[in-house]
């Protein structure tokens, strides 16, 4: 177990702010107390950036993680050498920008695999980018479960004390009615415990959300509620979790959001964000900007740690200097709070 473990943070998508927000959060003395971070994308693209923010910063390159120097005031980049930064257009969605992305989170991957960092944390990504590239992913998630054999897994929200854990995500609202499953909800559910326990959550009680108005008003609006998710429920109990479901999903997340819940089960994407990002998320009316962004994405089930933040490119902003970094410090932090937990336990992740 390191004290500090090796953190490996991607740019995301180079016309993003992904490159902005690593740069950012990791001008913070407090992340290298819990910490070894690591870059890891294009050095040209965050030499760019730094330029852009006109940030008094050494940025290191290297092509190996033993070459990275790890103190506060020099910011390590594992240079991949993916992007032209004389043909980056800020804001734009490209193939070339969706390869760069796609390839500094394969080499976290791998790195993460042999053992030579010890978490990861993602920047955003445009997954029109990455599928016009050829990387036919849906997002982030499933490109870690496919590059890690990982069957088993869900996407888990965390800020402050609300966590939402999710039954689908990335497909069609038509698709995800037909993924509420009995033995889905027990396998997130038990995720969803799991990965309380790891964050420090003290209160364990988990809400599991209704699919339908009024989780199905005894089948009056739909019987997935009484068909699928009722019998999760009893089976989640008969296992020792304490659960409390189907619940309206309208009145579950205004009980979550007072910590009556330590997490909850949202049944498709916009379920569980929506609600989320309420909580999370600041937007200035008067500068036509999110004021603050905060929130982290857990992916559940894998080997290996990663996190990230829950927001997504922002390309109206990127490259102008004034996006938000509080997500990207909040990722960094719930990787080293799970890395702890593993290291103690002796466990993966999970």
């Amino acid at each position: 177990m390191r004290l500090k473990p090796i953190t490996g943070i991607t740019m995301g998508d180079p016309a993003s702010i992904g490159p902005e927000i690593a740069l950012k959060a990791l001008l913070k003395p407090e992340l290298y107390e819990i910490c070894q971070p690591l870059l890891v994308g294009d050095y040209d693209v965050f030499k760019q950036i730094a330029d852009i923010l006109k940030i008094d910063v050494l940025l290191n390159r290297v092509s190996s993680v033993t070459q990275a120097a790890f103190k506060y005031g020099t910011i390590d980049v594992f240079d991949l050498g993916n992007t032209d930064v004389s043909k980056l257009k800020f804001g734009e969605i490209s193939a070339n920008c969706g390869e760069a992305a796609f390839q500094s989170v394969k080499k976290v991957i791998e790195l993460a695999l042999a053992g030579e960092l010890d978490a990861t944390v993602t920047g955003p990504i445009n997954k029109k980018s990455i599928n016009e590239a050829g990387h036919h992913f849906a997002g982030h998630t499933e490109i870690y479960a496919t590059l890690t054999n990982t069957t088993r897994y869900a996407m888990l929200l965390v800020e402050d004390n609300m966590r939402v854990i999710h039954v689908s995500t990335h497909v069609s609202l038509r698709q995800a009615c037909d993924l509420v499953k009995k033995e889905r909800i027990l396998e997130v559910t038990e995720l969803l415990h799991n990965g309380m326990i790891q964050l420090g959550a003290t209160n364990l009680k988990i809400g599991i959300a209704g699919l339908n108005p009024h989780a199905g008003d005894s089948g009056l609006f739909g019987t997935e509620d009484d068909l699928e998710i009722l019998p999760a429920v009893e089976e989640a109990r008969r296992l020792g979790y304490d659960v409390e479901g189907p619940v309206p999903a309208d009145t579950m997340f205004a009980k979550a959001a007072t910590g009556y819940y330590g997490g909850v089960v949202a049944m498709y994407h916009d379920q569980g964000h929506i609600p989320f990002k309420l909580s999370g998320f600041k937007w200035n009316s008067e500068k036509k900007q999110m004021d603050s962004v905060k929130g982290v994405n857990i992916t559940m089930g894998l080997p290996i740690i990663r996190t990230s933040v829950d927001h997504g490119t922002a390309f109206e902003i990127a490259g102008k200097g004034v996006a938000s970094a509080d997500a990207m410090v909040l990722a960094i932090e719930s990787a080293v709070q799970l890395y702890k937990h593993q290291a103690v336990n002796k466990t993966v992740a999970v």
